[in-house]
């Protein structure tokens, strides 16, 4: 090894390598960072003294603490030295004023300047997060002005204990299989409680995620759930993202199981929140929905004028806003607005031609890729493929149903926060709620399932400002408080895990 590393050392760089005086010693290492090595045999079934293994390549902060894992295919400088930079920044965030949450909460990164150079994330450094913890059962059993009652399942009523237990397992990152990635990772708090900087999520060591990934405000109120619908209950939607192999790439329920019995105290809080049945496949998932039911996010300042009397609530601009998506732009066919309530959405499926043209459309011959922020250059499609795994096929709902009149739809999403929600459609394709007017103007894209609903509709520049102006007033007052709550949440993180040589 020492010889190996003189080689390195040339170019001034204070390389540092490290092994040990025997196999027997390296074992405890390589188990705990879960490594295995094999020796490699001659074709006589001889030993050659070599070993072989998996390479991963881990960063360690100054507290110990793993915080990322690469593999060989996801082993690149510049990504390895964009998360030194954020550790960096973290010691930075730690010693500068902590930012307040109605400074952050609730923002989306418009990426300004970002063409010169200059682009700075507005997500808040873990370090820097400051909150208050909020009663959230109370949160969500208020009444507000055009919101109905917060469903509760006779299973699984709202209680303290729960909700602060799925609080914890929703920002714990040990619950993935490296120990890396939490639920919060994807549905970022101050980013709407989704990603504001990715048009589909990166899951388990930098694998692709095919779709957007979806808010939480408000997600107690859907009868439907995923972009396919694929699920009902919130208490059986978390195991999807725990068990797919690009997102959190649990092996099995029993793995996951294994994994929070060995955490901390987290036996014991089933225990308490769950009398007589402690940690199992059900109760992981009531914990996770108790917590997520109470991300209630209104009223807005639209539902206090339609709903509240608050006559100045929005501005004229959104209120004629309004007017057209309920009139003119008939918005209201997919995204309702009842006489007691707007939950702006429908349950229902629709093709509007995103689904179809990614998949059905003209070939890219070129693709723009980013080599550092502010810089995109265009390169060859095909030197892109070869590089590149493959585009994962997206079906929509037909994957759930096999119905092939499903093909290319997906679920009517909530406009709930959409304001805060970028980016828009099921594949994160459309980065701006004006970008979005336009799209839906010039009648979705055409193809043979396009849904009837959809037709182009001529809108002026004024019209269109005033739909945004309206959706704009969809934001929930209650946003704030509910990042603050999160702001204060506890952070599992992998600890004390890595044997000392």
């Amino acid at each position: 090894m020492e010889r190996y590393a003189a080689g390195f050392r040339a170019s001034g760089v204070p390389w540092a390598f490290a092994t040990t005086r025997s196999p027997e010693a390296l074992a405890p290492i390589l188990d705990g960072y879960g490594q295995s090595v094999s020796p490699e045999y001659d074709a006589t079934g001889r030993e050659l003294g070599t070993l072989s293994h998996v390479l991963r390549v881990y960063l360690i902060d100054a507290e110990a603490r793993v915080r990322n894992i690469y593999s060989v295919s996801f082993l690149h400088a510049d990504t390895l030295l964009a998360d030194v930079r954020t550790l960096l920044l973290e010691a930075e965030s730690a010693a500068a004023p902590a930012q307040t949450v109605a400074a952050t909460a609730g923002t989306r990164d418009p990426r300004t300047g970002y063409v010169e150079g200059v682009y700075t994330s507005r997500s808040v450094g873990l370090a820097a997060r400051r909150g208050a913890p909020l009663d959230l059962v109370a949160h969500a059993r208020t009444r507000r002005p055009g919101l109905p009652a917060i469903p509760e399942p006779a299973d699984n009523a709202l209680r303290a204990d729960r909700v602060a237990l799925g609080r914890r397992l929703f920002f714990d990152r040990r619950l993935s299989l490296n120990g890396t990635l939490s639920c919060a990772m994807c549905h970022i708090p101050e980013q709407g409680f989704t990603n504001n900087e990715l048009a589909t999520s990166i899951g388990f060591e930098g694998r692709t995620v095919r779709r957007n990934a979806p808010t939480l405000f408000d997600v107690g109120f859907r009868e439907r759930l995923f972009h396919d619908g694929r699920e009902r209950r919130l208490e059986h939607q978390v195991w999807s993202p725990l068990l797919a192999a690009n997102e959190m790439a649990n092996p099995s329920v029993g793995a996951v199981l294994d994994r929070v019995a060995g955490l901390d105290d987290y036996p014991e809080a089933f225990r308490t929140a769950f009398p007589g049945r402690g940690l199992g496949v059900e109760t992981l998932g009531m914990a996770f929905a108790s917590y997520q039911r109470t991300l209630v996010s209104g009223p807005s300042p639209f539902e206090r004028w339609r709903y509240g009397g608050e006559s100045d609530a929005i501005s004229e601009a959104a209120q004629r806003g309004f007017a057209l998506f309920a009139g003119k732009a008939a918005c209201v066919d997919c995204h309702r607005v009842d006489d007691a309530w707007a939950p702006f959405e429908d349950g229902a499926f629709h093709n509007t031609g995103v689904g179809y043209l990614a998949a059905m459309g003209p070939a890219e011959t070129t693709q723009e890729v980013l080599v550092a922020p502010g810089v995109v250059v265009e390169v060859d499609r095909a030197i892109v493929d070869a590089v590149s795994e493959p585009r994962p096929a997206d079906l929509g709902r037909y994957e759930i149903t096999q119905d092939p009149d499903d093909r290319w739809r997906y679920l009517t999403p909530s406009l709930r926060n959409v304001a805060l929600t970028a980016p828009y459609m099921h594949d994160g394709s459309i980065a701006t709620l004006e970008e979005v007017v336009a799209f839906y103007a010039r009648g979705g894209v055409p193809n043979p399932g396009l849904d009837p609903l959809l037709r182009p509709v001529v809108l002026d520049a004024r019209e269109r400002a005033d739909l945004v102006a309206f959706l704009e007033a969809l934001t929930g007052d209650g946003v704030p408080a509910l990042v603050g709550d999160a702001f204060a949440a506890p952070v599992g993180e992998r600890r004390d895990t890595a044997p000392t040589p």
